[in-house]
């Protein structure tokens, strides 16, 4: 186990990428990194990472500005969820400690939107307390290298990860060590094609020969399932209608045309009559597939002739700057860009 710490270590001393958020202790800073880059690559999220330091430079910053604010900094990053999770944190931050994390690890965890995996990277990273960071990068390379195949979606895996992770990281260097192991895994222990022949720790490890392709274990299926969307584009003398989802489901407080949500791909007369609408007066602009983790969204976009505009007297009247505005979903950001809207 010494000599897998210093290998990794080592390589990290010579490979690692220079990323902002890696030359401060500033717990804000690294938070909102992790944050960021939760299911999200590191080249797609700089970007994000840099706009919101530019835009909220503290915590308090970011407690003190309204929902839709973050939402839309954070539009086309997905999973908004992290987005409104952010801002509550925030606000818990500045309420309960006068704007400042606080530097323990179990004060950490207390946070509401602060989990297992964030308060151990801000613990060490941060304040280098010796608090081991199991993400998926640290899941594949301590799966391969160790050769475990306990699932890591399972009770047990997780709680076994986590002890292995803890049981190797230095007191001395914590955040050297976490840093290491989630680098490797990234650049080095990659899941689909990783440099098993140049591979610094490749004599001790028993998942080469092709081996790594099984490892890390995931025991548990995600159900996926199908739901179709019929948006509507309808516009006159430059008003255009949206609605805001402030129900719980996808896209929760984000803003969209009005729609339909229908059990197939066809859309009946009697669906349409809910809005006064008629089959003839729809014309299909964009038919789209946007992959979300539980579910598939089919999504059609249609602009809408001659609508009764009373019939949607509950929709939210905004001109095209308004709407620019707002912060909306990747469906309705892809509708607007080819529609010139």
């Amino acid at each position: 186990m010494t000599d897998f710490v210093l290998q990794i270590t080592d390589w990290y001393r010579q490979n690692a990428r220079d990323l902002p958020w890696r030359r401060t202790k500033n717990a804000y800073f690294i938070w909102l990194s992790e944050v960021i880059l939760q299911q999200t690559r590191v080249d797609q999220g700089m970007n994000y990472y840099l706009r919101f330091v530019d835009e909220f430079p503290t915590v308090t910053h970011l407690a003190n500005a309204d929902e839709e604010q973050v939402l839309k900094l954070w539009q086309g990053l997905g999973y908004y969820s992290r987005a409104r999770n952010l801002h509550k944190t925030a606000k818990e931050v500045v309420e309960r400690f006068n704007g400042e994390f606080p530097a323990s690890h179990a004060e950490l965890l207390s946070l509401k939107g602060i989990g297992p995996y964030t308060a151990a990277a801000i613990a060490s990273f941060a304040f280098d307390l010796p608090h081991a960071v199991v993400d998926g990068n640290v899941y594949r390379v301590l799966s391969r290298y160790f050769g475990i195949d306990t699932p890591i979606d399972s009770t047990g895996g997780k709680k076994e990860f986590q002890l292995l992770a803890d049981s190797l990281i230095p007191a001395a260097m914590p955040a050297l060590f976490n840093q290491s192991v989630m680098e490797f895994g990234a650049l080095y222990c990659t899941p689909a094609n990783p440099n098993c022949e140049s591979c610094i720790v490749r004599s001790s490890c028993p998942s080469g020969n092709g081996l790594y392709r099984s490892r890390p274990v995931k025991g548990k299926k995600t159900a996926v399932r199908d739901r179709y969307f019929h948006y509507f584009h309808i516009e006159e003398n430059g008003t255009l209608l949206v609605r805001k989802r402030d129900f719980k489901d996808v896209w929760h407080n984000l803003y969209e045309f009005p729609m339909i949500e229908t059990e197939g791909p066809e859309l009946t007369e009697e669906q349409l009559a809910v809005f006064g609408l008629k089959t003839e007066q729809l014309i299909e602009q964009l038919s789209a597939k946007h992959v979300l983790s539980h579910q598939r969204i089919h999504a059609a976009f249609y602009r809408v002739s001659k609508p009764k505009m009373d019939a949607f007297e509950q929709f939210i009247k905004v001109d095209n700057e308004g709407l620019h505005k707002l912060p909306v979903h990747r469906l309705m950001s892809r509708y607007m860009e080819i529609s010139g809207l």
